[in-house]
C-alpha cells in the first residue's frame, strides 16, 4: 500500500514564487510501543513503587482465570507488536528476585504477569510532525530525475515526549511524491556501547563548569577516544585517591552523565525502516529527542555517511546531539559541544568547506549563524550571517535544516517567527568557499501558514527540518501546527532565480 502526497494546490506565496501544496500526513495512533510499567512509578508525587502488591493479585488468581485474561490480552494485542509475547517475557524477567524459588509458574501465569507491567505506548498519539529528507542510500533501479528517499519525523506522544521515527518513499521527476504505508506496529532499538569522544567530553565538563583538576586527572590517561569501561576503571581509581580532591564526587557525577550521552542503537535486521522508532534512551533525553536536521554527508575520499543533530531534552534542560549512521539501522549518539551548539538548531552542511566542517548555528536564539571546526563534535564559536529585520522574523531566525549545494551556492531555508509568534519559511543563498557571505535572500516567507494550516497542537506554524532537491524540483516537507506534515515542491530555477535577483536589487 501507499499514500500519495501530491502538489494538487498551486499558489504563488508571499515571495512571488509558485509553490506548490499536498495534503497532510497525519499521526497514526495504532502505532505502539510496548514499554516496561512499573504502577506506583507513573511520576506522580513520590509514592512507593506497588509491585509486590500487583504481583500478589496476579499470582492469586486460579488457573483458569490467568489463562482466560492471558488470552484476552493476546487477542488485544495481535497485529500490533512484532514480538509482544519476547516482550512480555522480558518483563516477566525484571520480576524474578521478588518470586519465590519454591513456587512454580506455568509459563502462562508468567508471560500474565509480563504483561501486567506492560504498557503500550502511542509514539504518534499527539502529533507527528517537523520532518527531514534525505537521499535514500539504496537508489537501485530509480529512474533519471527521480529519487527514492528517507524522511525523519518527529513523533510526539503521551506527555509530549519526543521520539524519532521515519517514513520511505519516492519522488517522481514532476515533484509528486509517494512515501509507502509503514507497517502497522512499531519497534525500538536495543541500546549498544560506542566509544566515547575524549574532546565532546571535555567540552562539555567545560560548558558545565566541571573542567577542573578532578575532570583533567581522570581523562589524563586516556586516549581520544575510550570505552566506558576504561572510563569507569579511571573512575575507580580516583575515587580512591579523592581525599585530596575538593568536590570529586560531585565532579565524578558529571562526567558520568556527559559519559551517558555517548550510546548506540542497533535494531534487529528482520525490521523494515518505517517501524523503527529511536526512543529516548538516556537520562538526558528522557523527555524528548527533537526536530533531528538529517544530511547525507559526503567525506572528502568521497564515502556517505548520515549525520543528523537533534535536541536531548530531559524535562528541563536541552543539550545538542549527534546521530551517525550509513544504514538507518544502527546508530550512534553523541553530545555536541562549544559555545556554538549552545541551545537548538546546529545544522551540518553536507561536506567539509576549505578543510573544515561547517554548521549552521543559531546559538543566540535568533540569529543564524556559521560555525566551522576542525572537529565534528565540539563546535567552539560562531559567525552572524542573518539577523531579524522584516515583520515576519522579528521575534527570531533560525534554519529548517542544513544548506543544500547548488552551482549558485548554498541554499539555506530558514524559518522566521513574527506576531502571533507564527512561523514562516524563508530563504538565503550563501557563498559556497565562503558561507558566511550572503548572496541573496527572500525579502518575503517562501512558505507561510494558509487558511488550512493555521489551527494545530502550536497554531500559526510552519517548520521544516530539512528539504532535498529532486530533479529541478526543491521537496520541502514541512510541520503543521506541530500536529501533522504536509510537502510543498518549489521549481529550483524560480527560487534560485529570486534569491540571485535579490542581490541586484
Amino acid at each position: 500500500m501507499s499514500s500519495e502526497v501530491r502538489g494538487d494546490t498551486v499558489s504563488v506565496v508571499p515571495a512571488g514564487i509558485p509553490v506548490s501544496r499536498g495534503p497532510h500526513l497525519a499521526p497514526d495512533r495504532s502505532r505502539v510501543i510496548a514499554r516496561l510499567f512499573v504502577p506506583g512509578q507513573e511520576g506522580f508525587g513520590d509514592e512507593d513503587a506497588r509491585t509486590s502488591t500487583v504481583m500478589a493479585r496476579v499470582l492469586a488468581l486460579s488457573d483458569g482465570e490467568s489463562e482466560t485474561a492471558y488470552a484476552d490480552v493476546v487477542a488485544r494485542t495481535e497485529g500490533r507488536h512484532r514480538d509482544i509475547v519476547g516482550t512480555f517475557r522480558r518483563h516477566a524477567a525484571y520480576l524474578t528476585d521478588r518470586l519465590d524459588p519454591e513456587r512454580s509458574l506455568s509459563d502462562t501465569r508468567r508471560l500474565l504477569l509480563g504483561a501486567t507491567f506492560t504498557n503500550e505506548y502511542a509514539v504518534e498519539g499527539a502529533a507527528l510532525c517537523n520532518p527531514s529528507m534525505v537521499a535514500h542510500p539504496d537508489q537501485a533501479g530509480v529512474r533519471a530525475g527521480e529519487g527514492r528517499v528517507v524522511m525523519s519525523v518527529r513523533c510526539i506522544g503521551e506527555g509530549h515526549r519526543s521520539s524519532i521515527g521515519f517514513r520511505t518513499g519516492t519522488v517522481d521527476a514532476g515533484g509528486r511524491t509517494t512515501f509507502e504505508q509503514p507497517v502497522p506496529f512499531a519497534t525500538t532499538a536495543a541500546k549498544v556501547g560506542v566509544p566515547i569522544d575524549a574532546a565532546s567530553l571535555a567540552g562539555e565538563l567545560k560548558r558545565l563548569g566541571a573542567a577542573g583538576d578532578t575532570a583533567a586527572h581522570a581523562l589524563e590517561a586516556l586516549g581520544p577516544r575510550f570505552t566506558r569501561s576504561e572510563l569507569d576503571e579511571r573512575i575507580r581509581q580516583l575515587r580512591t585517591n579523592a581525599t585530596t580532591r575538593r568536590r570529586a564526587e560531585p565532579t565524578i557525577a558529571i562526567i558520568e552523565s556527559v559519559a551517558d550521552r555517548s550510546y548506540g542503537s542497533e535494531f534487529a535486521a528482520d525490521t523494515t525502516l518505517s517501524e523503527r522508532i529511536l526512543w529516548p534512551a538516556m537520562r538526558a533525553e528522557q523527555h524528548g529527542m527533537e526536530d533531528a536536521r538529517f544530511v547525507r554527508f559526503v567525506h572528502d575520499d568521497g564515502k556517505a555517511v548520515y549525520f543528523a543533530t537533534y535536541t536531548a531534552y530531559d524535562g528541563s534542560h536541552i543539550g545538542q546531539q549527534l546521530l551517525e549512521t550509513d544504514d538507518f539501522r544502527t546508530f550512534t549518539s553523541t553530545p555536541l559541544t562549544g559555545a556554538a551548539a549552545a541551545n537548538k538548531g546546529l545544522a551540518l552542511f553536507p561536506r567539509r568547506i576549505g578543510g573544515r566542517f561547517a554548521a549552521l548555528s543559531r546559538s543566540d536564539r535568533e540569529t543564524n549563524s556559521v560555525a566551522f571546526s576542525d572537529d565534528l563534535r565540539v563546535w567552539p564559536a560562531s559567525v552572524p550571517v542573518q539577523r531579524p529585520e522584516q515583520a515576519w522574523e522579528v521575534l527570531q531566525l533560525g534554519n529548517c535544516g542544513s544548506p543544500i549545494e547548488t552551482d549558485q551556492g548554498w541554499l539555506v531555508l530558514t524559518h522566521g517567527v513574527g506576531p502571533l509568534r507564527t512561523y514562516s519559511i524563508g530563504a538565503l543563498l550563501l557563498d559556497l568557499d565562503d558561507p558566511t557571505h550572503v548572496i541573496g535572500k527572500l525579502a518575503r516567507p517562501l512558505l507561510m501558514p494558509s487558511e488550512h494550516e493555521r489551527d494545530g497542537y502550536v497554531p500559526n506554524v510552519v517548520y521544516s527540518c530539512g528539504s532535498l532537491v529532486v530533479g529541478r524540483t526543491l521537496v520541502v516537507p514541512y510541520g503543521i501546527g506541530d500536529l501533522s506534515i504536509g510537502v510543498a515542491t518549489v521549481a529550483m530555477p524560480d527560487l534560485l532565480a529570486a534569491l540571485t535577483s535579490s542581490q541586484e536589487r
